[in-house]
This record gives structure tokens, C-alpha cells and sequence, in this order.
């Protein structure tokens, strides 16, 4: 079964992606805690992860809650924070799930 992923759903990946990386993002609290943001194999992986998600949900396509949904399972070994978020009990987790809030469909 081919499961296609829309051009908008792989931008979506793409640019949640990119928006980990510190110099890269205007998100203040990714400059602030992240040391070292996700590679272009991230996006890969959330597409894939998505394209998986749908099949097995018998959908025909993947979609951006499916990327959604991955995000933090795909990005959180990736994302690496800085002392100062470790200083402040940030996590990885907590940064992404603050980019999920900011970056809607």
C-alpha cells in the first residue's frame, strides 16, 4: 500500500524540523535552551513516521496531525538542550511541545 504525504504536510515537517535548530529559528526559547537541533533526517523521519501512521489507521494519505502526533517521539533524542535549559528544568520535551503550540496546521 503507497501511502502519499502532500507537499504541505512535508513543508510542515521540514520547517517543525528546522525550527529546532537555534540559528535558524526566530524562537526565543530555542535560542535560549537548545544547544543542537535536529538533522534533515528528523523530517525524513516524520514523514515516514506519518505515512506509517495513516497506513495503519487504513487512511490514504498522511496528514500534519499524523507529523504532529510523531514530533516528540521523533525529535526528543534529537533536540539537545543547553545548561542553561537543564538550569531552569527544561527539557527537550518541553521545547518541543512549546514549538507544537506555536507552529499550527
Amino acid at each position: 500500500m503507497r501511502v502519499p504525504a502532500a507537499e504541505h504536510v512535508i513543508r510542515y515537517a521540514v520547517e517543525m524540523v528546522r525550527r529546532t535548530r537555534p540559528g535558524e529559528t526566530a524562537d526565543k526559547q530555542v535560542k535560549d535552551h537548545v544547544s543542537w537541533g535536529a538533522g534533515p533526517r528528523a523530517s525524513q523521519a516524520l514523514i515516514l513516521g506519518a505515512k506509517a501512521r495513516a497506513a495503519l489507521d487504513g487512511r490514504p494519505a498522511a496528514t500534519v496531525e499524523d507529523v504532529r502526533a510523531l514530533a516528540e517521539p521523533v525529535l526528543r533524542h534529537r533536540v539537545l538542550t543547553n545548561f542553561h535549559a537543564e538550569a531552569e528544568g527544561i527539557d527537550s520535551r518541553a521545547v518541543i511541545a512549546q514549538l507544537l503550540r506555536d507552529q499550527r496546521a
